[in-house]
């Protein structure tokens, strides 16, 4: 069974994570990965890598020929080698994989793929060595983060060449960056600039990643101690036969949207009120008529952020002629709804595959070395198409909650795109054609990926899952989210603002509160990319939701 539990805290302020023969959660993988966590292997895991290791080295000796322990592999799964050239052969696999190309891939996404391939490493039937195990959770303990490169995998054989990239770490060939002190955050920058004396960064959480130097891998393993692998019987194919990048990119998407989904009820909360909309629509009752489970979430959060807003409570009177709000307004617990239906179907499938112990060949339990298709991406890859189709649309959503503030003939009498003085400046004007830019790129990169298949390996790999490449949009997919709402918080926070003397609710006005921190107010035209930029940090650190939540004084759904 793997737990996260506490670390010292005279030493770290992240948590250790045991890996075991049991599934890792999702909070796990991003707590390694994302969180700086270190890695704890399970002794009696251990033990079963041992039992397991001591089968595969029985069949190493056997006369007959087995694959992936005395055969080539792929197109070559017939041919026999011989005792002298298999560890030659483990090795060539490795080098000859790592064959990646493009942009180096976050350090995040590299421990995510790492400590799954070691979970899988852990349930004894990949019947790697105790030591290869070790040495993958001491890379990551140290750490280490192999460099992987954008282009390289089909998502079948599972994600070949980025697995093979750690591998070749492992090996002490190849690059790798290690960790350096933190940088400042475009917030804190943002707010520095407007202060007449610098401020520390708000929190932890609003930090950017650890700063990294490149270095090759020999160096960065001797600096951690840290004795290369020289890989045994099947140990090649064990290290790179997997689902792990396309799942450790799912596992961060699902953390990530987790907040956002509950950041856009914050901000579409904010658009109601700003835009003088009601909130008779998310009655409970209403949303009973439709027992969708993810609407009556976001119906319930939009009900408690509304909660006694003077704002509301200043248009409800029969002197209101207004009938029903714009879809964007009135339908946002449908959308946002829909898109946490998706997400929990995308966390049921991320689940299944933690579960899963993936490699070709795979030990199984009684004994049996056997081949077998689980490499294939395909349950991931959907779920990650999936999710990007949910993200296009709440963005779509929001971009028109932003445009209806700019326009006065929808705008319940603010000043057009919110412009301090009419005819002169310009307002949040351009705020929204950046919205709408993104939005239009995130209907692209809804097109799913996983409809595509190119046969590789002399048409022996004839369909593929092209998991890896939907996991890398639905990436660009979420930071494309953050940024529209980001914009929408922005927008609406000014909006709010030029409603007074009327004042918002608690958790709305406390998100005004936060926007205004970093400058941005009301007032003349100004240089607003640095305001965009700072509040689209605070929204990707959860710290929009979390003022939010503060004010309500519990947590948003």
């Amino acid at each position: 069974m793997s737990t996260i539990a506490p670390a010292d805290p005279t030493t770290s302020s992240a948590a250790s994570v045991t890996v075991g023969v049991g599934p890792l959660s999702i909070d796990e993988v991003v707590a390694v990965a994302r969180r700086g966590a270190s890695v704890v292997l399970d002794p009696a895991a251990l033990d079963e890598v041992e039992r397991s290791r001591a089968i595969i080295e029985g069949l190493a000796a056997d006369p007959e020929p087995h694959y992936g322990i005395s055969t080539g592999f792929g197109a070559l799964a017939t041919t026999f080698i011989a005792d002298d050239r298999r560890a030659q052969l483990q090795a060539s696999l490795v080098r000859s994989h790592a064959a990646g190309s493009g942009a180096e891939v976050e350090r995040e996404v590299v421990r995510a793929l790492m400590l799954l391939r070691l979970s899988t490493l852990m349930t004894g039937r990949t019947g790697v060595r105790r030591v290869t195990a070790e040495t993958y959770a001491a890379i990551l303990n140290a750490g280490i983060t192999p460099v992987v490169r954008e282009y390289g995998s089909l998502g079948c054989s599972g994600d070949l060449a980025p697995l093979s990239h750690c591998a070749l770490v492992a090996m002490g060939e190849g690059e790798a960056r290690v960790s350096g002190p933190r940088p400042r955050t475009a917030a804190a920058v943002a707010r520095e600039a407007r202060s007449a004396e610098p401020r520390p960064a708000e929190d932890s959480e609003t930090q950017a990643p650890p700063a990294t130097v490149l270095m090759s891998a020999s160096e960065a393993l001797a600096a951690a101690g840290i004795a290369p692998l020289r890989l045994g019987e099947k140990e090649g194919l064990a290290l790179i036969n997997g689902t792990d990048g396309m799942l450790g990119m799912l596992a961060l998407a699902i953390d990530d949207l987790r907040m956002l989904l509950a950041t856009a009820d914050v901000a579409a909360a904010m658009s109601v009120e700003g835009l003088m909309g009601t909130d008779a629509v998310f009655a409970e009752d209403l949303h009973r008529l439709r027992p969708q489970r993810g609407q009556a979430v976001s119906a319930s959060n939009l009900r408690r952020l509304l909660a006694g807003s003077p704002i509301v409570a200043s248009h409800k009177g029969p002197e209101c002629t207004r009938v029903q709000d714009a879809y964007s307004l009135r339908c946002a617990p449908q959308v946002h709804g829909a898109a946490r239906d998706t997400l929990d179907h995308a966390a049921s499938v991320a689940d299944a595959e933690l579960a899963s112990a993936i490699d070709n060949p795979v030990l199984t339990p009684d004994g049996r070395v056997e081949s077998n298709g689980n490499f294939h991406g395909a349950p991931v890859a959907y779920v990650l198409d999936f999710l990007a189709i949910a993200v296009a649309d709440v963005a779509s959503m929001s971009e028109r909650r932003t445009d209806r503030f700019l326009d006065r003939a929808r705008n319940q009498g603010l000043p057009p795109f919110l412009a301090h003085e009419v005819g002169v400046d310009s307002g949040l004007m351009i705020a929204q054609y950046t919205a709408a830019g993104i939005v239009s790129e995130l209907k692209r990169l809804a097109v799913p990926a996983s409809v595509d298949s190119i046969p590789s390996s002399a048409m022996q790999e004839d369909h593929v899952s092209m998991g890896w490449a939907a996991a890398r949009k639905l990436r660009r997919s979420i930071d494309g989210l953050t940024r529209v709402l980001a914009i929408e918080v922005m927008t609406a926070s000014r909006g709010l603002a030029l409603r007074a003397p009327l004042e918002p609710g608690a958790a709305t006005g406390a998100v005004v509160s936060l926007v205004a921190e970093v400058g941005a107010v009301p007032g003349p035209d100004r240089f607003l990319s640095p305001e965009i930029e700072a509040i689209t940090a605070l929204v990707a650190a959860g710290v929009v939701r979390d003022r939010a939540a503060a004010a309500l004084d519990a947590p948003l759904a």
